[in-house]
């Protein structure tokens, strides 16, 4: 008879804070738990929180040059919205009214010693991971929209109360409005509310929606935020890094090249001669890899593009071009390259990427004039369609005997 263990609770998304534990638990425990994984309301994580800087003085530092700031409205009547970038004026405030704005300014902390003292609790983290304290100062209704950060943040009340929504559905949408300036999610759908009361912390980790609102009076929320670059900052920043410390002479090489059995394939040796010439190449499977060099090589010292079509070249235009036994010849600033992968064949096209058949492919690289006969397949046909209309292939009519 086999013995069930017992369930393990569920972990609470509210607790309650001290002066001793803000995170209301000790910080092996909250990283293990929460951190990158799930959201946490702390209520009372500052006893008597007092705000280190008044908002008259906040709105100050969004007058000066360097200071990162932003003013948003909201049309609550049309849900329109409106942002200012700073540095603002005084004329920017005297317009407001009592309702449905917001004053964001970031990297307070690098202005205000008071502000930058706010990151101490926060020091079980490592240095490099803290990015700065953004205040918002709002007005009732002040918010910037239901919306999602890619990094962890901790939002401070500090001032009066505001209404927090979030959704921890791992399968809401995240699909933004296109109307909308501010990066605000298209759908919102809130699985938690809460009214957080000066003092009360929460703490939402990466790609979480949610929506802020203040409520009922002035309100001021104190956000420390978190160092997140992305994968393509880290790749850019580092492949940059690299080329710097290269030296001049280190090129692509291939001594062991043999006679191409297909013109302009982008062959398994050369795959693997990139391989071995870039760091971290293989980190990427074939596809990408072929992908990218494809794209790369084929704009690669280019100097101009051919002009695209007059008119917009359609399915119909190219079938009364095939009747007429018409010839495509291929632009002299067209480069082409292609290549297989697993499951299909793309031909490359001037830092362009086509899906293609390599029967095609291979003529096109192959031949300046390219005459066809038969009816293409869809691929063909797209792809054709999409040269012509780009200028690499311009029509010739066949010469006829």
């Amino acid at each position: 008879m086999a013995i069930s263990s017992p369930s393990r609770k569920p972990l609470p998304i509210e607790v309650r804070g001290s002066a001793r534990q803000p995170l209301g638990m000790s910080t092996a425990q909250f990283l293990r738990d929460y951190w990158q994984k799930r959201p946490l309301l702390v209520r009372n994580a500052f006893p008597g929180f007092e705000p280190p800087i008044a908002p008259e003085d906040l709105a100050g530092l969004a007058c000066e040059d360097g200071a990162l700031s932003r003013l948003i409205r909201h049309d609550e009547k049309r849900d329109r919205w409106q942002v200012k970038t700073g540095p603002l004026d005084e004329a920017d405030f005297a317009t407001t009214g009592d309702a449905n704005w917001t004053l964001l300014v970031q990297d307070v902390d690098k202005w205000d010693a008071d502000v930058a003292a706010l990151l101490e609790p926060f020091a079980f983290l490592p240095s490099w991971r803290v990015d700065d304290v953004m205040i918002s100062y709002a007005e009732p209704g002040g918010g910037v929209g239901a919306h999602v950060d890619q990094y962890d943040v901790f939002l401070i009340q500090g001032l009066g109360q505001r209404h927090w929504a979030i959704s921890t559905d791992p399968d809401a949408p995240k699909d933004f409005r296109p109307d909308v300036e501010l990066k605000q999610l298209a759908q919102f759908e809130p699985t938690h509310e809460w009214l957080l009361e000066p003092g009360d912390m929460l703490y939402l980790p990466p790609n979480v929606p949610h929506d802020g609102v203040a409520f009922g009076g002035p309100c001021m929320t104190f956000s420390v935020g978190m160092r997140a670059p992305s994968q393509a900052e880290l790749i850019g920043d580092f492949a940059d890094y690299l080329a710097d410390r290269l030296p001049e002479e280190a090129r692509y090489t291939d001594p062991d090249l043999a006679a191409a059995r297909n013109l302009g394939e982008i062959d398994r040796n050369a795959l693997e001669r990139l391989r071995s010439v870039l760091p971290f190449a293989g980190a990427y499977n074939d596809a990408t890899l072929l992908d990218w060099f494809g794209r790369f090589i084929t704009r690669y010292r280019l100097a101009q593009q051919p002009a695209p079509a007059e008119r917009p070249v359609t399915a119909a235009a190219l079938d009364k071009l095939l009747a007429k036994g018409v010839s495509f010849v291929r632009h002299p600033w067209s480069r082409m390259a292609w290549a297989r992968t697993r499951n299909d064949c793309m031909l490359f096209v001037n830092g362009q990427a086509h899906p293609a058949t390599p029967t095609l492919a291979q003529r096109l690289c192959a031949e300046r004039e390219i005459a066809l006969t038969g009816e293409p397949d869809a691929t063909e046909q797209a792809l054709l369609v999409a040269l012509l209309d780009d200028g690499h292939l311009v029509p010739r009519k066949a010469k006829r005997g």
